[in-house]
């Protein structure tokens, strides 16, 4: 099997929602007029994004779930993504597994895998994933002001304590390890969150790296400071039985949760606790927008909390 087999048996199928979709050197797409373009990449790395016996099916869905994640953190309604991947040799078994993944994903998005590339080389897999917003709707890192409330959906931390066990530094029982993995190899991107949350968040980001280090984005495109309360941070139960700093480290920088922190005027407060309750999500206030322009953490006395670990860092 050559490339153009590989691409032709395992991610060629007709485009949904695209005017001409895999097997030209472009894809076409129309988009409707008063619609903008959001547009997003990620990259996953075998052994820096991923273990090097990742299944591949789980592989598959999550590489798209990531990406996913980044539409629905700007509001947006996913449509088409392209895939581009490089692998060290031809692994059929590898590829239907993945493929199969990948395009359980889509299917249940109903996006149109519209064009990539393929290419022998070190396991790498990058998705560029596109999708519509109303002009003007989009939610930015930029909209933060002060007074606003800090969110964070669902719960925080499991993913980070599956790394931490795979790598030796926790030991989980079978079973939290279990759910634990699960939470690791299969995000769930928030995407009915994002799209209700236009015209009622100020600011939205999704948590990849670490709470504390993603707030610091919004902090800093907002030129703004914010306040973690650190006993109102939700996060999984299953961390329960790690030591209270591996697990504080786990649900305040871990990473890899893909979970929506957004920031929301204070008069909003009632009509999130609703969405909550709509989309039976957790959505949970965990701090507020000030002055300055870092992450402060603090304690039930609204005391400043010393913080020894970071968020996610690709070249550290």
């Amino acid at each position: 099997m050559n490339e153009f087999d590989l691409i032709a048996h395992y991610f060629k199928r007709p485009a949904k929602n695209a005017d001409l979709g895999v097997g030209d050197d472009a894809a076409l797409v129309s988009v409707a007029a008063g619609d903008q373009l959001a547009i997003s990449a990620d990259m996953l790395v075998a052994g820096r994004h991923f273990f090097q016996d990742a299944d591949p099916e789980r592989l598959g869905r999550k590489a798209l779930a990531v990406n996913l994640s980044d539409l629905a953190a700007m509001g947006a309604e996913p449509s088409w993504f392209t895939l581009s991947i490089a692998m060290p040799a031809m692994d059929t078994a590898w590829l239907a597994a993945f493929s199969r993944g990948l395009l359980a994903m889509a299917d249940e998005y109903d996006l149109s895998l519209i064009g990539g590339d393929t290419t022998c080389g070190p396991l790498t897999i990058a998705i560029q994933i596109a999708g519509k917003v109303p002009r003007g709707q989009a939610l930015l890192r930029s909209g933060a002001k002060l007074g606003d409330e800090v969110w964070v959906s669902g719960y925080l931390g499991a993913a980070a304590a599956a790394v931490m066990h795979r790598t030796g530094r926790v030991t989980l029982t079978d079973t939290l390890a279990k759910r634990c993995d699960l939470r690791l190899d299969l995000p769930t991107p928030r995407l009915a969150l994002g799209l209700r949350l236009r015209g009622l968040a100020s600011a939205a980001l999704d948590i990849s790296d670490g709470l504390l280090a993603d707030l610091r984005h919004i902090c800093e495109q907002s030129a703004c400071g914010a306040e973690v309360w650190l006993d109102a941070v939700p996060f999984a139960p299953d961390l329960l039985s790690l030591p209270q700093d591996l697990r504080q480290e786990a649900f305040l920088a871990g990473g890899d949760d893909y979970e929506l922190c957004f920031t929301a005027a204070a008069d909003q407060h009632a009509a999130i606790v609703a969405l909550a309750a709509e989309l039976d999500l957790p959505l949970t206030q965990v701090g507020k927008i000030g002055k300055g322009s870092d992450v402060t953490l603090l304690n039930a006395a609204k005391q400043p909390v010393p913080v020894t670990f970071h968020g996610f860092d690709h070249f550290a």
